[in-house]
């Protein structure tokens, strides 16, 4: 059991660090596409309002995140979750469109970083809360907003069947 929880420890440094530290850059020739995930999570926020979201399930999917994607549409976001709580820290390298980064925990909004610039150089600053999350939505900048979302807001994610 201690072996177990010292991976799941490890792993989740892993991703923090992975996550502040990003992986390791390429020329710009040699980028790979941007990874575009399919919907496979939503989050309803009232019967017929739900937002689709790619699911960052993977190491590499979470790094990767929305590097180099346009713009996000409205009701659209992708989800980084996590299998235990962990420190996350987000950052926008190479991400071209501000974005709201909302940190859930326990099934509620428990911090936003509302309207995330983009960061093609680094250093780039680092968002997230102190605290150990379950997840993180990212979603185009001002939809935290415009949804009525805030600290405190119910967080339910639900796969898609």
């Amino acid at each position: 059991m201690g072996a177990q929880r010292a991976l799941l420890l490890g792993s989740a440094l892993a991703l923090a660090v992975g996550l502040v530290l990003g992986p390791p850059q390429a020329p710009a020739d040699q980028l790979a596409p941007p990874q575009q995930l399919p919907v496979t999570a939503r989050w309803c926020l009232q019967p017929g309002r739900c937002i689709g979201l790619e699911v960052a399930a993977t190491l590499r999917q979470q790094a990767m995140g929305l590097q180099l994607r346009p713009l996000l549409p409205p009701l659209r976001g992708m989800w980084f979750p996590y299998a235990i709580p962990t420190p996350a820290r987000f950052w926008m390298h190479r991400t071209p469109a501000p974005l709201d980064m909302l940190f859930i925990r326990d099934g509620r909004v428990v911090a936003i970083e509302a309207d995330a610039q983009p960061c093609m150089r680094l250093p780039c600053p680092s968002y997230g809360p102190v605290d150990p999350v379950d997840g993180v939505v990212e979603l185009a900048a001002g939809q935290a907003e415009a949804l009525g979302i805030s600290v405190g807001s119910p967080a339910r994610i639900e796969a898609l069947p």
